[in-house]
């Protein structure tokens, strides 16, 4: 009843400051609260409300006024053109999965897990613990806290075979997210101006990175079993390219997972050509029907360097990930990432390896396992029976996305527009694509809140999928 009150009021008094001269005294507290009939607290609250829409002011010991407008002069900031210059390249857009969007809205779009899918009771009391301990307080090392390098290096030993050479925690570097790390790799192992592999489609973030290390793109096309080695190959020689960028689990955003074989063919052509693969294993903890095996398990000579993130599976506020690189190649990225941020906050770093080493993570993750089942294959059924336009050419074994082939001649742009006016975000394709779009294609995202809408979220896609065809 309160808010209910405290609305009519605030409607009431903007009509009236509407037509009210700047500086105007408001009636006092008391006759507005005889006036409308309301509670000193509603009218407070009111006011408050009208306050922070910067309508009126406060003057203690004076009264409420209508806030005077004040005319700001125009900045110019045209010196900065002849200042910055032109870019070396031009910035890509911002991508759509990072839009907040009403809460009202049926979302597809997003690359987070929902709030309910997050382990949230154990990231509290690690936050809470973290914040009573030293990592409060001090530093700690540039290439991360040696407990979770430990936990890190210990991981990736976990399903390192017989005969291959588990990693050292010496060889970790804590990361501040994983989006940083591909940044730090691209520029420390490639460099401004050389070539870059990169699976075709692929994370719009990797490409971001790219874009900002000024690499060279190459497109190397891949499908539901990841790149043709042979492909693979051809684009080390045509290009000169020394470093390859990949999602071997579950690959955002096709949910592509490299078969064994495939491993072992990519691997023997990296070798083969001196090169690099940097593993982005970004869905580690999202597998569904499958487990995720790295690539890096295989190797112990240097060849991939693996990136490995906790951001989606623990907390997005608890950006935190590592990347595990051996030789050289481990000390130019610490070196470049000591250049831009010096080191990862302790108490985040305290926090995720609190999370990861309860006994109630593995209970978390195999509950996450069937949840994101049932989500993915009500999302598969509901576009099958609503959207049958739209062709998953793979359900994917893990990961949080489907990617969704539409019919050719599709005007992506109309058909994003048409759904959120209808209430439904989705991802366009085109941002996945480090050069021509192959087709037109949406992602979308069955981690995202209330998957009871789906079944309608679907109709909706079908429906606008069938208008852009008319």
């Amino acid at each position: 009843m309160n808010n209910d009150s405290s609305s009519r009021i605030v409607v009431h008094l903007k009509k009236w400051i509407s037509s009210a001269a700047p500086g105007a005294k408001l009636p006092s507290t008391r006759s507005l609260v005889a006036e409308y009939q309301a509670s000193p607290v509603t009218v407070q609250k009111a006011l408050q409300t009208l306050t922070a829409q910067g309508l009126i002011e406060s003057r203690p010991g004076v009264g409420t006024f209508v806030r005077a407008v004040r005319s700001a002069r125009p900045s110019d900031y045209g010196w900065q053109t002849a200042a910055l210059r032109s870019p070396l390249a031009p910035p890509p857009p911002a991508s759509s999965t990072m839009r907040n969007v009403a809460n009202d809205a049926i979302s597809f779009h997003s690359g987070y897990p929902d709030r309910e899918l997050l382990p949230e009771r154990l990231v509290r009391a690690a936050i809470a613990r973290a914040a009573r301990g030293d990592a409060a307080l001090f530093r700690p090392p540039a290439a991360g806290m040696p407990e979770l390098q430990s936990w890190f290096a210990h991981e990736l030993g976990a399903s390192t075979p017989a005969g291959t050479t588990p990693p050292n925690p010496s060889d970790v570097v804590v990361l501040p997210g994983s989006q940083s790390g591909l940044s730090s790799i691209f520029s420390a192992l490639a460099g401004r101006g050389h070539p870059l592999l990169m699976e075709s489609p692929s994370y719009w973030g990797a490409i971001l990175a790219a874009a900002q290390a000024g690499v060279r793109i190459v497109p190397v096309p891949s499908g539901p079993d990841g790149p043709d080695p042979a492909e693979l190959a051809r684009a080390f020689d045509e290009s000169g390219a020394r470093l390859f960028y990949a999602q071997p689990n579950y690959a955002n955003p096709t949910g592509a997972q490299w078969s064994a074989e495939r491993r072992e063919q990519v691997l023997d052509v990296v070798r083969a050509k001196g090169a690099f693969l940097v593993e982005d294993d970004w869905a580690h903890d999202f597998g569904i029907t499958s487990n995720p095996v790295p690539v890096a398990s295989r190797d112990d000579s240097g060849h991939v360097v693996y990136l490995r993130s906790l951001t989606k599976s623990v907390s997005p506020s608890i950006r935190v990930a590592a990347v595990i690189a051996r030789g050289p190649a481990r000390e130019r990225i610490l070196a470049d990432r000591a250049a831009e941020s010096m080191y990862v906050s302790g108490l985040l770093q305290a926090a995720a390896l609190d999370v990861v080493t309860q006994p109630g993570w593995q209970t978390h993750l195999r509950s996450l396992r069937h949840q994101l089942e049932s989500r993915r294959d009500l999302l598969v059924t509901s576009l099958r029976q609503y959207a049958p336009q739209a062709h998953i050419e793979q359900v994917p074994k893990g990961g949080l996305n489907l990617w969704a082939r539409l019919p050719d001649g599709t005007d992506l742009e109309r058909l994003t527009r048409d759904c959120e006016a209808a209430g439904v975000i989705i991802a366009g394709g085109n941002e996945w694509f480090p050069a021509e779009p192959a087709g037109p294609f949406i992602r979308l995202n069955y981690s995202g809140t209330n998957p009871g809408a789906f079944p309608e979220g679907a109709r909706i896609i079908g429906q606008a999928i069938e208008r852009n065809r008319s």
